[in-house]
């Protein structure tokens, strides 16, 4: 019974902070044309796909506009400042809870930075929509919404101490479910009823489709068998429950995110630059055009590339592996070892860059063959964090059950 009401006040907790972080998006800032801004971003690939991920946070320019963004962009920019900064490096593997909490703080730092910034780029960016647009309102409007980067981080944190599930990826699952049922009633607008039956259906098969392709991503392991000394004489049953789990995906859905995000950036200057000839280049890699579908599969790859590498180090697996006496059946400690994981490593993380690519493509393909123009946009990426935060957060209510109830027999 202890249990079952944790668990309910986490998740009470974890609904109450949601339904915060919903509400201040569509707290306005004043003294915008809403509805002039609205028809630009629906023209604009990039904006537009922001404004996916902040709940339609930019169309109308809430205080919580800038949403997660970021905090998870911070997040990633230490990530890597900490693989060139050795004292940092040091401060994340040796110092304990001590060094995650000097990271975390360096972390919310960098948001507050990153969201002036952000905010800066909005305010001026908006100036066409502004009716009295001057150095207060710019004043205003970069308070407001850095203000709301930073509740909306103190939500995540929250979220992920208090609650269930990750925080970051909540809102942003949260936000994206937000926009489903004006999408979808945009594509049903676009059809006759006659369709209807036979769209819905492909709109089923779809999402079932890009569910399994997704589950086996993220299912999806190489185990690596690891045997010690003492275990020798059991090799046969410790071949069976012995071994290190590498997923097929390290980087989970990011990846995806931020090349989605950047393959609209040269469809984005193409369109505000005035050099013909660099435009005509950039007008290769817009969408439909020979450049795309490389350009895309290529950014995949670099980025899920990228977050194994901050994710998995061979190198610090390697070591665990020799202070606990434990060893890879034919592979000496070592360099070997070292190698050994690389070469595992980086095979896993180019079939799973594959398989995110087909999950991108797979909206285009259906277009091809069903001339069904609105499942191009229907969002592949948006299925994909949806399905993944999903599974993520049941593994964590499944696990703290299992905790429970284990300390509760002990």
């Amino acid at each position: 019974m202890k249990t079952n009401n944790a668990l309910l006040n986490k998740i009470s907790i974890t609904l109450g902070i949601l339904v915060l972080a919903r509400i201040g998006i569509f707290i306005p800032v004043i003294g915008i044309d809403h509805e002039s801004l609205n028809n630009t971003i629906q023209q604009n690939g990039l904006i537009n796909f922001l404004n996916i991920f902040s709940g339609g946070g930019f169309s109308t320019i809430g205080i919580f506009a800038l949403g997660i963004v970021p905090y998870i962009n911070s997040s990633i920019i230490m990530q890597l400042i900490i693989k060139i900064i050795p004292d940092l490096e040091n401060l994340q593997k040796n110092e304990g809870e001590i060094g995650r909490q000097k990271i975390n703080q360096i972390t919310r730092y960098l948001t507050l930075i990153w969201g002036l910034i952000q905010s800066t780029s909005i305010a001026i960016w908006i100036k066409p929509y502004v009716f009295n647009w001057n150095n207060i309102f710019i004043l205003d409007c970069i308070i407001a919404l850095t203000t709301g980067s930073i509740i909306t981080m103190w939500f995540s944190e929250i979220i992920s101490e208090y609650g269930i599930g990750n925080g970051a990826s909540l809102l942003i699952f949260q936000n994206i479910v937000s926009s489903i049922p004006k999408n979808f009633q945009d594509y049903i607008k676009n059809f006759n009823n006659e369709y209807l039956i036979i769209y819905i259906c492909c709109i089923s098969i779809f999402c079932v489709s890009i569910l399994i392709i997704n589950i086996l991503i993220q299912e999806g392991k190489r185990k690596i068998t690891i045997l010690s000394t003492k275990q020798l004489s059991t090799i046969q049953q410790i071949r069976s429950q012995s071994y290190i789990p590498l997923k097929l995906n390290q980087g989970g859905v990011m990846p995806i995110v931020f090349a989605s995000a950047a393959i609209t950036l040269p469809t984005y200057l193409y369109n505000i630059l005035n050099n013909t000839q660099l435009a005509n280049i950039l007008y290769l890699f817009a969408q439909d055009q020979i450049l795309y579908l490389p350009l895309y599969l290529a950014l995949i790859i670099v980025f899920n590339y990228l977050y194994t590498s901050i994710i998995l180090n061979p190198e610090d697996i390697s070591t665990n592996l020799k202070k606990m006496g434990v060893s890879i059946p034919n592979i000496r400690p070592g360099s070997e070892t070292v190698n050994y994981l690389k070469r595992i490593i980086s095979r896993l993380t180019f079939v799973g860059s594959l398989f995110l690519f087909s999950i991108a493509l797979l909206p285009t393909l259906i277009y091809y063959i069903f001339k069904l123009n609105t499942l191009k946009g229907l969002g592949a990426t948006s299925l994909l964090i949806l399905v993944g935060v999903a599974i993520d957060t049941a593994k964590q209510i499944q696990t703290y059950i299992i905790s429970q109830q284990y300390d509760n027999m002990m």
